[in-house]
Parts: structure tokens; C-alpha cells; sequence
């Protein structure tokens, strides 16, 4: 198969897209993005011998020399011919890559791109990292629409993405996401004196809490610069727990979900013991203080500080990686396959070519079959799913999912979807569904003989 050829080289342009977010804070994983480009579609890996289909063990084996380690640590300098070896200027100012150091740093500066420890990166080995963040390097190529993904084998594709333009003013980049990015060029431009392209975003939080949102992430930003990542001790309103909790926790990242922002953070569990560790979402707005601890505070849990220790405390690529492999914002809550039946003029004009995950995927009438024979244990609950399933149209569309069980925003996608939508696996999730449409039936039940009984009688009202 023959694939387009890519020779672009690391404009600041393209390496704002590939960053995803702020160039000053990803800079390194933009440049790195630029390399991958170069070794699957361009000289760099002509003649490496790595396949159309690969795996990542596939392409760490090409790309690296034979010795270089295969564990989960930063591998140390074990061979001057390995590409871990190289540093970020050796990649970007190579003479094949045909552009100067002072021309490439002036364009990164007009564009207000340019991080403080500039210097630092450009000697820094640009491929020194984890296995885990070039992994998310892979994952992040796949969205972009550079590399297709089916399960664990990476395929290249046959057509570049579009590559959209940043857009500026005033001098300063607005980056954004690249699915989004046609929609930020319409909305920077006015049309004969008129705003004509706009964009709404549901944000909950009352504005009661927007300047405590902002001070938290001005202190999160604070916390982040710092050469040694302190814990912080958090004190939270949690809704779950319905009273306000402290837990001492290692930052990680700041999320927008759907419609607030979160931290996510390892550490201890608010409400359980203090030695209990996990990770959990944060609403920043629920968050009351924050406080940056010192590792040698004696009430840190001893997992964070083995972690601290040791090097291993987490980073966002592994958040990246558990929300790539299932559907929900949940990433640290056990997964499940999902299977859901879909009206067939609801698929026709809502779900059809449409992206949920990236493990959302259409099967055929004939696969369901197999799904509810492999993945339903109890014999009566196989019988009773079959029998639904054989009086179900074959043209209705029936769907898969890796999810997270008990994920919010997934339940809140699954009722929106209803009653267009039915869910076959698994059990425990159908008869959850069952129960809401009958709970949120009861509210009805007056209104099915006409307008006139839709109101409750006094005897109601009064029980």
C-alpha cells in the first residue's frame, strides 16, 4: 500500500496543533508528535522495515537500537547510536531538517509560545521518557486522524488530516483543540462589523464561584512550575459524602468535562481511611482550600511517598490512556463491554457516523447473538436477552462499548438517548435503566388518558 509522504517541517503553526493545548506547556510532546510524523511517512523511517499493521512493541523495537529498556522507567543513556539519546536541538536543527536555531526560537517568541526553560528543553533527550508517555504520544496521533487504531494494532493512513491554521490576535495564539479549530477562525473574525459565528459551552458553576475557580487554577499553574511537584492538601464539598472532607492528594491535570472542571488527583480517598489510595475527580469549584505540602510531611500516605521515592508518581498520559481504553470521565472505576440496540430511523439520523469513543463500534444483528452468549453467565438472563434480541428488528443498529461502570456523564449520555435506545449488556446496567424509565413513568401515569388528568387529585397532593 502506498501512503502519502510527509516532510513538513516543525513550524510553529504545526506544532501548535500537534500540542493540543498550550505549545508553551507541551512543547516537547509537539516536537516528539513532529518526529513520530517524520519516522511513519517520511525518510527518517523509509527503510526501517516496520509494518503497515503494527503494535507499539512493534514500532519501540524499529525505532531504538536493541538494548534500549523496555521498562516503565526513563530509560537512562545506554547507547550513543539510540534515538533516546538524541536531544530535542539535535531533532530540530538537524541539517536535514533545513531551518536555523535563531530563526526557529524568533518565530516561537512572536508567537508567545516560548517556554521559560527553553534551553533546558532543547539539551533535554527528547525521546528520555516513559513508555507510558510514549504510548499517549500513539493515542494522540490517533485522534489527530495520523494513524488509525483497531484494538491494539496501529494501521497508517492513507490520507494526511487537515492541518487547520491557529488563529491570533494581537499577537497571541488561541489554541484549541483541532476537531474545533475551524469553529475558533470564524469565531476570531467579525463580518462587516458583526459577530456572526459563536459558540456555547455549558459551564454549571454559579458565578459565585468562578473567581474560586480561577484563583485554583492560577495556584494549581503555581504548583505545576515547580521543579518537585508538591501533595497538596485539599479541603472539598463532597456531594457524594454530602459534608466536607480533607484528603492530601498529588495534582495531575485540570479536565473540562461536559460541564465543569476537574482535577484529577492520586491520593488519599475523601471519607476512608488515610492510608486509602486512588484517584478522584475534583469539581474546582467545590474546592475550599489548597494547600502545597512538603514530602517530608509526616501525614502523607507512605504510597505517595514510595511513588514520590521512586519516580513513579502518575502523570497525564496515564489519565489519557484509561480514558482511551473506556468510555467515562470515571478513568479509575472498573470497565465493562456494553451493548446498546438502537431505533433504526434514531441510528439513521442521530448515531449513524457519529464518534462517541474510541471504542464505540457498530456489530451486526448476527454478532449480538455471540455478545449475549459470551458475556451473560446466568442461563435465565442469556434465555430472556436472546428472546428480546429475536424479537427485535434486524434493522435497528445495535452498538458496543468499553465503559465505565457507573460513570455519571455515560448514564446522562444513556438518557438522553431514550427511549430510542435500549441497553442488552450489561444485566445490572439494563435493569438500572429499567427501574429509571419506570420510576420516571410513575410521574406520568395520570397523563395517559388525556391532558385533563394530568394534574395530581387533593388526595394526591396530600400523600
Amino acid at each position: 500500500m502506498t501512503f502519502p509522504f510527509f516532510s513538513d517541517p516543525p513550524t510553529i503553526t504545526l506544532l501548535q496543533w500537534l500540542a493540543r493545548g498550550s505549545l508553551k506547556q507541551n512543547l516537547p510532546r509537539a516536537i516528539r508528535l513532529w518526529v513520530w510524523l517524520q519516522f511513519l511517512y517520511g525518510e527518517e523511517g523509509a527503510d526501517s522495515g516496520l509494518p503497515d499493521a503494527f503494535t507499539y512493541t512493534d514500532w519501540r523495537d524499529v525505532f531504538f537500537t536493541n538494548t534500549h529498556p523496555t521498562g516503565e522507567a526513563i530509560p537512562p543513556v545506554h547507547d550513543c547510536a539510540c534515538r533516546c539519546a538524541r536531544t530535542t536541538a539535535d531533532w530540530l536543527f538537524h541539517s536535514s531538517v533545513g531551518i536555523s536555531k535563531e530563526t526557529w526560537q524568533k518565530s516561537l517568541k512572536q508567537h508567545d509560545s516560548q517556554p521559560d526553560n527553553l534551553q533546558q528543553i532543547l539539551r533535554s533527550r527528547l525521546f528520555g521518557v516513559t513508555r507510558r508517555s510514549l504510548y499517549g504520544d500513539l493515542q494522540i496521533l490517533c485522534k489527530l486522524g495520523w494513524v488509525k487504531r483497531r484494538g491494539s494494532i496501529y494501521h497508517r493512513v492513507e490520507e494526511f488530516p487537515d492541518q487547520p491554521q491557529s488563529s491570533t490576535t494581537g499577537g497571541s495564539s488561541i489554541i484549541v483543540h483541532p476537531d474545533l479549530a475551524a469553529i475558533a477562525e470564524n469565531l476570531s473574525q467579525e463580518i462587516n462589523g458583526y459577530q456572526r459565528f459563536f459558540l456555547h459551552v455549558d459551564y454549571v458553576v454559579p458565578k459565585a464561584a468562578i473567581d474560586r475557580v480561577d484563583d485554583w487554577q492560577e495556584q494549581l499553574r503555581q504548583v505545576w512550575e515547580k521543579p518537585t511537584i508538591p501533595p497538596i492538601l485539599l479541603t472539598y464539598e463532597s456531594a457524594v459524602l454530602g459534608r466536607r472532607v480533607q484528603s492530601i492528594v498529588y495534582p495531575v491535570c485540570i479536565y473540562y468535562v461536559q460541564r465543569a472542571t476537574y482535577l484529577c488527583a492520586w491520593g488519599q480517598l475523601p471519607g476512608e481511611e488515610p492510608e486509602a489510595v486512588d484517584w478522584r475527580n475534583y469539581r474546582l469549584d467545590r474546592i475550599h482550600k489548597l494547600q502545597a505540602l512538603k514530602w517530608t510531611n509526616a501525614q502523607i500516605p507512605r504510597k505517595l511517598q514510595t511513588a514520590f521515592q521512586k519516580n513513579t508518581l502518575p502523570t497525564p498520559d496515564y489519565i489519557q490512556e484509561k480514558m482511551a481504553e473506556a468510555w467515562g470521565f470515571d478513568f479509575y472505576q472498573p470497565a465493562a463491554l456494553m451493548l446498546l440496540r438502537f431505533d433504526h430511523w434514531f441510528y439513521q439520523g442521530y448515531i449513524r457516523g457519529t464518534v462517541r469513543h474510541d471504542t464505540f463500534e457498530q456489530v451486526s444483528y448476527a454478532r449480538v447473538k455471540q455478545l449475549i452468549q459470551q458475556h451473560t453467565s446466568d442461563a435465565a438472563q442469556r434465555r430472556a436477552l436472546l428472546q428480546i434480541w429475536q424479537a427485535r428488528s434486524p434493522q435497528d443498529a445495535y452498538y458496543t462499548a468499553q465503559y465505565r461502570i457507573g460513570d455519571p456523564n455515560v448514564m446522562l449520555r444513556l438518557r438522553a438517548w431514550r427511549p430510542k435506545m435500549e441497553v442488552l449488556l450489561p444485566w445490572e446496567l439494563r435493569l438500572k435503566v429499567a427501574a429509571e424509565v419506570e420510576q420516571e413513568s410513575q410521574l406520568y401515569r395520570l397523563c395517559s388518558s388525556g391532558a385533563n388528568n394530568c394534574l395530581p387529585t387533593n388526595q394526591e397532593m396530600e400523600q
